[in-house]
């Protein structure tokens, strides 16, 4: 076996079932789960016609770099929502999903052949950032994003002689787990070190359009770039239909941006069989095309933080997020005690901020946090804050 198998810790998710091992929840209660940030709105109708119209696809077999048609719906939607334009054949490519992408994306660039070779994450984090630069043979450099710092990754923090031996950086904006959204002076600090040491930037956008102020969308690598006179050169974005569409089943997303890295990537995804079947390319060309759904889901979001944040914030310590569909919530005591608790008293399940950060600095900046996933229907999530909001107060 691989031995760095052995580097990788269990998924937030497994350590969530076993700290609930033996737990029995309050029976006289239903069950809501706003632990893992899977939506629950309604796939469109219209996704699944297309879809279901074009299951001819399964009898060929499809192409790594995905149809034209797709291709180009995802230049014209980056057109509309970042203001470039992008090359369809050699600056776009579909793929199954984001998180395969950006676990691939790491062993495609990372370099063997140096002897040092580090990956820049933020601290919390998506837990595939910290898997594909172990298992690619680097080690994780973690910038912890915290209250005092505004959730900002601080590069300045980031000691300058290990830029050198920096291959890749993470950026994830909108923030999971805290929506903390990178401004125009942050993109032009990570363009400028990137320039100046080589590195590659690999900007996850999949909360992307999960906002709440439909004149303000969260600023894109792909604008920021554009603003401040670059071109995508080192720079390749990851966005996904999941959160967007609500079809976190079709796995199907994107990566854009810097040519000769898309070339790079395209050739060795051809060599692990990650096509996308052709009806969800067909599917996800409709997707992309169209922007009133996504419009409902927006409002669907927004009416929901208004419904929850009020009687939460009475008992909890948060900041509203800038986007994206979590709280990030402080809690009275230890997150992963007060994760099990609410399960056993309310039959809620949120994930411990510890389970999605590790120690850095002697500190894990997720510890004391919870993470609130408001996927679920309004009624529901009402629901859930008024039982969070009852077991805060009994452990004040």
């Amino acid at each position: 076996m691989n031995p760095r198998l052995n580097q990788l810790q269990s998924y937030p998710f497994q350590k969530l079932r076993e700290l609930f091992a033996g737990v029995v929840p309050n029976p006289a209660l239903s069950a809501i789960n706003l632990s893992i940030g899977e939506p629950k709105h309604a796939t469109p109708a219209f996704i699944k016609e297309a879809l279901t119209a074009n299951l001819q696809g399964l009898a060929n077999y499809p192409v790594t770099q995905g149809s034209d048609d797709l291709r180009r719906s995802i230049a014209d939607w980056c057109r509309m929502r970042y203001g470039v334009d992008l090359d369809p054949a050699s600056q776009i490519l579909p793929v199954n999903g984001s998180r395969e992408a950006l676990f691939a994306f790491a062993q495609a660039i990372i370099d063997p052949t140096r002897h040092v070779k580090r990956v820049v994450s933020p601290n919390p984090f998506y837990q595939i950032y910290e898997g594909a630069a172990l298992l690619a043979g680097a080690k994780p450099y973690f910038l912890n994003t915290l209250p005092e710092n505004g959730f900002r990754m601080e590069f300045a923090c980031v000691p300058e002689d290990l830029w050198a031996d920096t291959h890749l950086i993470y950026v994830c904006s909108p923030g999971n787990p805290t929506g903390k959204v990178m401004e125009l002076d942050d993109w032009r600090e990570v363009f400028d070190l990137a320039d100046r040491h080589g590195f590659v930037i690999a900007a996850d956008e999949c909360y992307s359009e999960i906002y709440f102020d439909e004149e303000h969308p969260p600023l894109g690598a792909l604008t920021a770039a554009r603003q401040l006179g670059r071109g995508q050169e080192r720079l390749v974005v990851f966005n996904s239909l999941s959160k967007r569409s609500n079809v976190p089943g079709l796995r199907s997303g994107f990566v854009a941006g810097d040519a000769e890295l898309i070339r790079q990537f395209l050739l060795y995804r051809t060599y692990h069989g990650s096509a996308m079947n052709p009806a969800v390319q067909a599917a996800s060309a409709a997707a992309w095309r169209d922007e009133d759904h996504v419009r409902e889901n927006r409002r669907q979001y927004r009416e929901k933080f208004a419904a929850v944040m009020p009687p939460l914030k009475d008992v909890l310590a948060f900041d509203a997020p800038d986007a994206a569909f979590y709280l990030w919530a402080k809690t009275p005591g230890d997150d992963a005690e007060f994760a099990r608790e609410l399960y056993r008293t309310q039959h809620v399940t949120v994930l411990p901020g510890s389970f999605l950060a590790r120690e850095a600095k002697g500190v894990n900046p997720g510890r004391g946090f919870i993470r609130i996933a408001l996927v679920d229907g309004l009624e529901a999530c009402v629901e859930a804050a008024g039982r969070i909001a009852e077991f805060a107060v009994s452990v004040r």
